[in-house]
């Protein structure tokens, strides 16, 4: 009987202390899948833009370039009685309209009037092209 006893509860049962980690795993990947999604849903273009306080001073006479929603542009010269704007045709028109103005009114800030709808890439490279004709006073038109 000695001998029967010794093999039967002689070894005992260990049981394991470790954390499985697997369903951790699966739960974290599924997070990551619900996160790298969702923003890919949201509309990435678009910006609200902060609104600016009026300058102090602004200038009296200033030439006005407006880009408008569907690439409808105009200059003019504007303030102290003057309101002359004229629409353009296209981008290569506008700039050499402006080069005339500013070849007749060199110390005229240029204002750029951009609508809410025109490209932001279209404001910004109107700006470079100002620059590089050599106008030192660029600003923009804000509500």
């Amino acid at each position: 009987m000695a001998f029967s006893s010794s093999m039967r509860g002689g070894r005992r049962r260990k049981f394991k202390s470790e954390i499985n980690v697997v369903p951790y795993i699966d739960v974290m990947l599924v997070l990551l899948i619900i996160f790298m999604a969702v923003p890919a849903n949201q509309a990435p273009s678009v910006v609200n833009l902060p609104r600016a306080e009026k300058s102090a001073l602004p200038p009296d006479t200033y030439i006005q370039v407006s880009i408008e929603p569907e690439n409808r542009l105009s200059i003019g010269v504007q303030g102290k009685g003057r309101v002359a704007q004229e629409d353009v045709a296209d981008r290569s028109a506008l700039l050499q309209r402006l080069r005339a103005l500013h070849e007749e009114h060199p110390d005229y800030p240029v204002l750029i009037a951009g609508d809410r709808e025109s490209k932001y890439d279209d404001v910004i490279q109107l700006i470079s092209e100002a620059k590089k004709m050599g106008i030192n006073r660029v600003g923009l038109a804000t509500q």
